[in-house]
């Protein structure tokens, strides 16, 4: 019996078999964070890089990108299809990040954050803070719990609004106060219920954009 770790694995090796960078789609969510991504002057953090969608923005804006996922198919595809990248890693974000305190002014975790425990979670949001700069900013999306076309409240739940799915991965929904409760130690400068349409159906996302708590 696969552990779960080893199950999301080969769930996402599947997921990102081959594909071509001029089939690589990308949404505008990242449009409204503009001045942040381009007050970056450290290479940006992709975490969750998946097919490549917000490399190929970060790209097109002219940043250095270290993509990272758990999928060595989605790493062999970003260094397939983006030569100029500077950087990729493969690694399950659940055994921590070999990067050192301070690096980034700038992390993305676009829709691969709710995958995990709470235990887990706080972890791994504990580690991405203290990774950013003084100015450092994380901008990340989430799964709503009003994301119905995708699963929202479906499935056993193992957590609050944390479910196993039909193919045994775990799918976390947030509401407001799951927000607020996981990003109790940041600073939130944005935080939005949107829609967005890169699928075939519509999804329903939390947009945020957070940084590091200046408590006076």
């Amino acid at each position: 019996m696969y552990t779960e770790a080893k199950n999301a694995e080969l769930f996402w090796d599947k997921k990102h078999l081959k594909y071509e960078r001029k089939d690589i789609k990308s949404d505008d969510w990242l449009e409204k964070f503009e001045p942040v991504v381009k007050a970056c002057t450290t290479p940006v953090l992709d975490l969750g890089c998946g097919s490549g969608n917000n490399t190929l923005y970060l790209i097109e804006k002219g940043k250095q990108v270290i993509a990272c996922d758990q999928s060595k198919n989605a790493i062999h595809n970003i260094e397939k299809n983006f030569p100029e990248i500077y950087e990729t890693r493969c690694f399950n974000m659940l055994d921590g990040f070999d990067f050192e305190n301070g690096t980034f002014d700038l992390i993305i975790a676009d829709l691969c954050l709710h995958y995990f425990k709470e235990k887990d979670t706080k972890k791994i949001l504990t580690e991405i803070k203290s990774m950013l700069s003084d100015k450092g900013r994380f901008i990340l999306r989430v799964n709503s719990m009003n994301d119905i076309n995708y699963g929202a409240g479906e499935g056993l739940e193992v957590e609050h609004h944390l479910y196993r799915t039909e193919d045994g991965m775990l799918k976390r929904f947030f509401d407001i106060e799951d927000i607020q409760h996981f990003f109790e130690d940041f600073e939130i400068e944005y935080c939005k219920e949107e829609k967005m349409n890169r699928y075939e159906k519509e999804k329903v996302v939390f947009s945020l954009c957070v940084s590091i708590a200046r408590f006076t």
